[in-house]
């Protein structure tokens, strides 16, 4: 009687371990992924990505890696639940992060963030909708001054710019239509001086462009110039 019930536990155990490793890379009914899946890049030991699904959709925490990750991923996807939205977190080998934010399906959406080498400064912010930039975008420099700051509208750049030295100081303004140069430019000194004024129409110089030296004007042009000039 001992013995069969040594056999019994010794059955339920190695039944167990086997009902673990089927548990891995399991299709439901319908043939549609269910469950714990990992995958390994060809001939290597070195996880490709692992998740959970759920009859076919990706739910939870889902990692991948790169050839050489190790045990630190390259991505680490979050989606939320009862959504098809989901959190993204991109990372170097370090365990830094580069970049984060979330993506409806493959597109991006919402505000996404990118880092400085340490992973904890703010290099760019920009936004999007249906995976297109959308409204302000903005870059800093590492000691947290702006270099840039831009208007997006579906894609293309609308509106102002205005970029900065990294001591803080405007040293252009432009302005945008259609993703070309459109309207009134300036350009500043170190010190924040106006130094030229102008303007562009369709990606060209257009109208009456000044140039100035100590806050004084020395010399003005038109644009477009006669042929010849």
């Amino acid at each position: 009687m001992r013995m069969k019930a040594i056999y019994f536990v010794l059955a339920v155990l190695v039944s167990g371990s086997l009902w673990g490793q089927d548990a891995v890379n399991q299709f439901d009914e319908a043939g549609k992924r269910h469950g714990t899946w990992k995958k390994y890049f060809p001939n290597s030991k070195q996880l490709r990505y692992q998740g959970t699904f759920e009859h076919g959709k990706e739910v939870g925490i889902f990692k991948f890696y790169c050839e050489d990750c190790g045990s630190q991923p390259a991505l680490v996807k979050e989606f939320e639940a009862g959504s098809d939205l989901a959190q993204l977190t991109y990372y170097d080998k370090g365990g830094k992060p580069i970049s984060q934010g979330q993506m409806r399906g493959k597109m991006k959406t919402g505000t996404w963030t990118y880092f400085h080498k340490d992973g904890k400064t703010v290099m760019t912010e920009e936004n999007y909708v249906n995976d297109q930039l959308e409204g302000p975008m903005t870059t800093f420099y590492a000691n947290g001054n702006k270099t840039e700051t831009l208007i997006y509208k579906q894609g293309k750049r609308e509106g102002e710019s205005r970029y900065y030295s990294p001591a803080g100081v405007e040293i252009k303004f432009f302005t945008y239509a259609n993703d070309m140069l459109n309207g009134p430019v300036k350009y500043f000194d170190a010190k924040g001086n106006l130094i030229i004024s102008g303007n562009y129409k369709n990606d060209a110089k257009h109208g009456l462009w000044q140039y100035f030296e100590g806050g004084k004007l020395v010399k003005e042009e038109r644009f477009p110039k006669p042929n010849g000039q």
